[in-house]
């Protein structure tokens, strides 16, 4: 797949790279990668980022890094993987970066959306198991970690089931772990959402969004590589923004 040279409205960046999309002959089916982007939300995360494009780029060769007005090199390093980047203003939040890509997706014709974080916690050679679960009918794909929770932080690993629990109930299907940015959405039935948080409230909107709309989801067990790097959650803020979703 071809990707052509040249620059977004907002100032994103187009690499002109030529990228082998990977045979679909074997056994296990799998959604067609040329349907699909990768869309990224970046804030400060030079460094790994790269890494992220280059290890996806292999299975999903279009990717879409939005960078959430970092101040760092986090812009260049994605370009110069190979990344299409959109530069926000600072501080639109997670959320708001998610929905930017979206709308870039849809303005490229993509039908998927696979999401994950520029940190490098998630693994990309992971993406083709979310692929192989879309191909058999789901409109989400959520990754789940707690297949091996020792690996996650233990503050983290109470967080989080504790929201799972939460969520599950409220969207009436059990989700293992509803905190989860890795997932694969279909691009359609995501934007005919309408989605509204802006900020980590995001995953649990999308969640309740999908079970009470009536569509299929699915969960597929994922790598978590856990090193140095510094949650961009603000405990407070973000806990009351959650809340008043969880409120409202």
């Amino acid at each position: 797949m071809n990707a052509a040279a040249g620059s977004t409205p907002d100032g994103g960046v187009v690499r002109s790279e030529t990228t082998t999309v990977p045979s679909r002959v074997g056994p296990d089916p799998m959604l067609d990668p040329r349907e699909c982007a990768a869309v990224v939300p970046c804030l400060n995360e030079a460094g790994s980022v790269g890494a992220v494009v280059r290890g996806l780029r292999p299975t999903v060769p279009t990717v879409i890094v939005v960078d959430d007005g970092s101040t760092d090199a986090t812009g260049r390093e994605a370009a110069g993987a190979g990344a299409e980047v959109i530069r926000l203003e600072p501080g639109m939040g997670k959320g708001a970066a998610l929905a930017r890509g979206w709308q870039r997706a849809a303005e490229r014709g993509f039908q998927w959306v696979l999401c994950l974080d520029g940190d490098g916690q998630h693994d990309p050679s992971d993406a083709p198991a979310f692929l192989a679960a879309a191909a058999s009918g789901a409109r989400m794909v959520v990754g789940n970690r707690f297949h091996d929770p020792a690996s996650m932080p233990r503050i983290r690993r109470i967080t989080n089931r504790a929201m799972s629990r939460w969520i599950s109930r409220r969207a009436g299907m059990e989700f293992p772990d509803s905190q989860c940015g890795y997932r694969l959405m279909h691009l359609p039935t995501l934007l005919a959402l309408g989605l509204r948080t802006t900020h980590y409230e995001i995953e649990s909107e999308m969640d309740v969004a999908f079970a009470r709309g009536g569509h299929r989801v699915e969960f597929v067990p994922i790598r978590v590589l856990y090193g140095n790097e510094r949650s961009k959650i603000r405990p407070v803020d973000d806990t009351l923004r959650w809340w008043r979703w969880w409120r409202g």
